[in-house]
C-alpha cells in the first residue's frame, strides 16, 4: 500500500455516485473490477497502466495544466476537469505517480494560431463536387453491404478481398476506411459478428435526397469527434490546429490526419485549406444546412432511358429513392452524373424474391421511362415471373426436413446430380429432394446456383425477404458501475484511519519492511518503536524491535500509526 494512495481514496470515498460514474467511465474501469475497498480503487487508479491509458487522452490545455502542477504551478483553468480524473488531489497538487508519469513526457507544445479563409467559388465547387460523389459513394457502399455483408479483419478494418471486390464496384481502395468509418459515425452500418452490415437506419437515409444525406452524414462525423478538437459549442476548432489537439497519444496524428480527410471528403475542407462557406457555421456548432452545397449540385432526375439491349441510362443524377428501387430491379453498370443500369435474369429474380411482381415491375419502369418499355424487356420481365417459383423451396411439418419441389421434374433431376449442391446432401422422395439443411440456406444455395426457387410457407404461400436482414441502429451503452460502487460503499467502513492503517500493515508484513511505529500506552502517552514487520494475525502486529533487539506483538488497536522507513 502506498502512501500516495490514500488522499485519493478519502477523496473517492467522500464523492457523490455521479462522480464515481463519470470517472469510472472516463478512465475506463471495467464494471467487474475485483475491488475490495477504496483503497483498492485508488491504487488502481494510480497505478502506471492506468495513467498510461488516461493521459493521451488528455488535450492539449488540459495536458499543459498538468505538467505546469507537476512542476509545483497551478493547473488554472483545467484544475476542476483534472481533479475529476482522479489526477490532481483536491488542492489541485499532483499524485506522486502522476507527477511521475508526467514528468517523463514531452511538454506539449503550444498550439499554434490558425485562421481559416473562406473558400473562392472554383474551391467551393470542388468541394461541392467531392461532397456529392461522397454521399453517393456512401450509398453504394451500403447497397453492396445490405447485399453481402463485408468481411472484417480481427482489428476492424475492411479485408483485401472485400476491398477488391468494391473497386470493381467503382469504390476505389483508399477510400474504403474513411467511407466505412462515415458510415458507422451516421449509424448507417455497424460491425456484427466479423462483418459489417447496415441498419434500418440506412434503409430511410437512401431514399433521402443529396442534400439530407450529406446533413446526415456531417451530423454524425460531429458527434463522433474527439474532445480534443470539439468546441463547447459542438462544433469543432479549425483542422489546421487538429494534429495538436491530444500531444501524448502517440497515435493522434495517423488519427487527425484520417479525421482531415474524411472532413475534405464531406466539403467541410476544400484542396486549398480554406473553408467552403456552408461549413462554417457547422464548424461553429449550428446544424449542418445544405442550402448552399446543393445549389452547386447538379439537378436530379426522375426520368430514365429504357433501350433495347436491357440497358437504362439517366440523363443526370437518379432522384435517390428512384435509384434505389431500380438497383433493385436492375444491376448498375455506370455510375457517373450520367448512369447506366442493366436488366437481367437474375436481377429481376431477386427484385422478385424481395417482394415485387411482374406488375409493380412494370409499372414502376412505365412511370420511370421517357421513351416507353422496349419489348424485349417485357418479355424478359414476364418470362422471370413465369419462372419465378417454379421450384419451391419449404420446411416439412411433419419431419422438419426440407422439401425441394417442381412441376418441372428436369429441374428436380438436374438439382439431384448437380456436383455444386452436394453440400446440402439432398436425397431424392417421390418427386421432390429433401435435406436436413435449413430452407433459408437451401433456397439461397439454390438461387446462387441459377434455379428458379421461391420459398415458401406449408400452406404454399410465397415468403419475401432479404439474404441479410438489417440490423437495428442502436446508440452504445455507456458502462454502468453502480454495481461496482455500490459493493465500495458497503465495506467503506466508520473508520477509514483504521482500515487504511490494516492496509499499511498488510503491506509492510508483505514488504518485511521496517517501519516507525507509533504505540499508545495505557496511561495516555505514546511510544515509538522501530520494527522490522514479520506477520499480522488476530489483531496483532509481529515483529523484531530493531533497537531492542527482541520480538514484539503489538495490538494493532494500540497502534495510533505506522511509517515505512527507507532502507
Amino acid at each position: 500500500m502506498s502512501a500516495h494512495a490514500r488522499p485519493l481514496a478519502e477523496w473517492l470515498a467522500a464523492a457523490s455516485d455521479d462522480e464515481l460514474e463519470t470517472l469510472f467511465r472516463a478512465r475506463g474501469v471495467r464494471t467487474d473490477a475485483g475491488w475490495q475497498d477504496f483503497f483498492d480503487a485508488a491504487e488502481a487508479l494510480l497505478d502506471a497502466g492506468s495513467l498510461s491509458r488516461i493521459l493521451p487522452q488528455l488535450t492539449t490545455a488540459e495536458a499543459s495544466a498538468l505538467t505546469h502542477a507537476a512542476h509545483g504551478g497551478d493547473a488554472g483553468a483545467e484544475r476542476e476537469t483534472l481533479i475529476a480524473l482522479a489526477l490532481l488531489r483536491p488542492d489541485g497538487t499532483t499524485f506522486a505517480p502522476v507527477a511521475s508519469a508526467v514528468l517523463d513526457r514531452p511538454a506539449p507544445a503550444p498550439v499554434p494560431e490558425t485562421a481559416l479563409s473562406p473558400s473562392d467559388q472554383a474551391a467551393s465547387a470542388h468541394a461541392a463536387e467531392r461532397a456529392f460523389t461522397t454521399v453517393a459513394a456512401v450509398a453504394d457502399l451500403l447497397l453492396l453491404a445490405r447485399e453481402n455483408p463485408l468481411g472484417l479483419l480481427s482489428g476492424g478494418g475492411i479485408s483485401a478481398g472485400e476491398r477488391k471486390q468494391l473497386a470493381e464496384n467503382g469504390i476505389p481502395a483508399d477510400a474504403v476506411d474513411p467511407l466505412v468509418a462515415l458510415a458507422v459515425d451516421a449509424r448507417l452500418a455497424l460491425a456484427d459478428d466479423r462483418r459489417l452490415r447496415t441498419t434500418t437506419t440506412a434503409e430511410e437515409w437512401l431514399r433521402s435526397s443529396a442534400a439530407a444525406r450529406w446533413s446526415d452524414l456531417v451530423s454524425g462525423f460531429l458527434r463522433t469527434l474527439p474532445r480534443g478538437i470539439r468546441t463547447p459549442a459542438g462544433g469543432y476548432l479549425p483542422p489546421a490546429s487538429w494534429t495538436f489537439a491530444h500531444p501524448w497519444d502517440a497515435g493522434w496524428p495517423e488519427r487527425s490526419a484520417a479525421l482531415g480527410e474524411r472532413a475534405r471528403l464531406l466539403g467541410l475542407i476544400a484542396d486549398d485549406g480554406t473553408e467552403p462557406m456552408w461549413a462554417e457555421p457547422v464548424r461553429a456548432g449550428l446544424a449542418p444546412d445544405a442550402t448552399a452545397l446543393a445549389e452547386l449540385l447538379p439537378a436530379e432526375v426522375d426520368r430514365i432511358f429504357l433501350q433495347n439491349d436491357l440497358t437504362a441510362i439517366s440523363p443526370g443524377p437518379l432522384a435517390p429513392a428512384l435509384d434505389v428501387r431500380l438497383r433493385a430491379i436492375a444491376a448498375r453498370e455506370s455510375a457517373a452524373q450520367a448512369s447506366s443500369y442493366r436488366f437481367t435474369g437474375e436481377s429481376i429474380a431477386r427484385a422478385l424474391v424481395s417482394g415485387e411482381t411482374e406488375e409493380s415491375i412494370i409499372g414502376f419502369l412505365e412511370d420511370l421511362s421517357l421513351t416507353g418499355i422496349p419489348q424485349p424487356l417485357r418479355y424478359l420481365v414476364a418470362q422471370t415471373a413465369q419462372r419465378h417459383g417454379l421450384v419451391r423451396v419449404s420446411t416439412d411439418p411433419e419431419t422438419g426436413r426440407t422439401r425441394i419441389e417442381s412441376d418441372d421434374q428436369t429441374l428436380i433431376q438436374a438439382m439431384a446430380i448437380d456436383q455444386g449442391l452436394r453440400p446440402l446432401a439432398l436425397a431424392k422422395h417421390v418427386d421432390s429432394l429433401t435435406t436436413r439443411v435449413g430452407r433459408d440456406t437451401v433456397y439461397w444455395a439454390l438461387t446462387d446456383a441459377r434455379y428458379p426457387a421461391t420459398p415458401v410457407d406449408e400452406h404454399g404461400t410465397v415468403l419475401t425477404g432479404d439474404r441479410y436482414p438489417l440490423v437495428e441502429a442502436s446508440t452504445p451503452e455507456q458502462p454502468d458501475h453502480s454495481i461496482l460502487i455500490a459493493a465500495l460503499r458497503t465495506r467503506q467502513g466508520p473508520d477509514a484511519d483504521a482500515a487504511w492503517l490494516d492496509r499499511e500493515l498488510e503491506a509492510a508484513v508483505r514488504a518485511r519492511a521496517v517501519l516507525q511505529v507509533t504505540v499508545g500506552m495505557p496511561d495516555g502517552s505514546t511510544r515509538d518503536l522501530l520494527l522490522e514487520a514479520t506477520g499480522l494475525g488476530g489483531g496483532r502486529l509481529r515483529g523484531r524491535d530493531r533497537a531492542a533487539d527482541v520480538e514484539r506483538t503489538l495490538p494493532v488497536s494500540s497502534i495510533r500509526s505506522a511509517t515505512v522507513v527507507a532502507p
